[in-house]
């Protein structure tokens, strides 16, 4: 169950990080009309950490993850 659980935390955390890759060229920075209605709009930073901000939370919870897992390899080995 842990190991499932831990699969689908890292599939959703690697959606969020292409995600938020991907939103500043999805939007048009320099046209408020494309990301008024969106969520966190109608300011351009406030739609940029809604979209973005959970990918970034996420590339740093895996980061950590993979860390720690890491030096526990080692310190094992």
């Amino acid at each position: 169950m842990r190991k499932a659980a831990s699969v689908l935390g890292l599939v959703l955390g690697l959606y969020l990080v292409v995600r938020a890759i991907a939103e500043p060229f999805v939007i048009d920075m320099s046209d408020p009309a494309t990301y008024r209605n969106d969520w966190g709009g109608p300011s351009l930073a406030g739609v940029l950490l809604v979209h973005c901000g959970p990918g970034v939370v996420a590339a740093v919870v895996i980061t950590a993850v993979l860390l720690r897992r890491r030096r526990a390899g080692r310190a094992r080995g």
